[in-house]
């Protein structure tokens, strides 16, 4: 069996012939694995009462190259189902079985999402949206198809509103942000380094920055207010699936709360909106069999 496969076990084989402050790491990822997997360097270091290069020291004494690589190859020893594809499906399962597999993956992370969704920060970043005078959804990788959708959503209230994937163009944009853009910057892990640093210089010109993110994250830690996502899905080994239409569902809970914001009178605003695709759509079809 690969080396990373055998990475608890050499946790557990070596607690013994640690220090006194490796062993503190040992204990808490010994303790839930799996949460192990989620958390970052900062959260890690705080659970196990040591600092963050006490952390680092700890993973490479485990022949990693650091604490990126310790977590993947720590979620790889409890893996199960197809690495790199999905966690739930296996290698010889037919069409019927991943189907079915993915559909209930799918609707136990929503409601697991939604059980730990923070209505206060829905609130919040929703109170944020309606007072803006532009709206800038920045989203890189599997979150770039949300950041678009959100544009797709949001341009129906009369903002200014774009979406960026460029890593370019979204640090140009950060640096000309000014007090009244509000940022809504999306990642799963909010580790990714290009969309953390856009979102430092978007505050730092004045702008509010809402995070779509994990807890506790690089991103929710440098955002004015952050929409913190739980999800079991570990998308460092697994294509991003139910991640991405979890954040799909939050942009919509925002687009809803915008809308109710706005009261009856923004309704007349809408239905113009919804009336001008009539031309572009071929008339239902009555059915021939039916009494005309």
């Amino acid at each position: 069996m690969p080396h990373s496969h055998n990475l608890l076990s050499q946790i557990k084989q070596r607690l013994e012939n640690l220090n006194k402050s490796e062993r503190k790491v040992a204990d808490v990822i010994l303790q839930d694995p799996k949460a192990a997997t989620r958390y970052s360097i900062a959260a890690l270091a705080r659970a196990s009462d040591v600092s963050e290069p006490t952390v680092n020291r700890f993973c490479r004494n485990f022949a990693t190259s650091g604490f990126p690589d310790f977590k993947i190859q720590l979620a790889q020893s409890l893996a199960s189902g197809t690495p790199y594809v999905n966690q739930s499906v296996a290698p010889d399962d037919t069409a019927r079985e991943y189907a079915d597999k993915i559909m209930l993956s799918t609707m136990a992370s929503i409601d697991h999402a939604r059980k730990h969704l923070d209505p206060d920060a829905i609130a919040t970043a929703v109170d944020y949206l309606i007072q803006a005078k532009q709206i800038v959804f920045l989203g890189s990788g599997g979150s770039a198809p949300v950041a678009q959708d959100a544009q797709h959503k949001f341009f129906r209230f009369n903002i200014p509103v774009s979406a960026y994937d460029d890593y370019l163009m979204q640090r140009m944009v950060a640096a000309s942000a000014v007090t009244g853009d509000v940022f809504v910057v999306i990642s799963y892990t909010g580790r990714t380094r290009e969309l953390v640093e856009a979102a430092r210089i978007a505050r730092e010109n004045g702008a509010t920055v809402i995070a779509i993110t994990a807890p506790d994250s690089h991103l929710a830690r440098t955002c004015t207010t952050s929409i913190q996502i739980s999800s079991p899905e570990d998308t460092d080994i697994y294509m991003p699936m139910a991640s991405r239409i979890i954040h799909l569902t939050v942009i919509d809970i925002l687009a809803t709360g915008v809308t109710l914001k706005r009261g009856p009178d923004f309704q007349a605003h809408l239905k113009k909106i919804k009336a001008s695709l009539r031309a572009t759509r071929y008339p239902i079809e009555e059915d021939e069999s039916s009494p005309r």
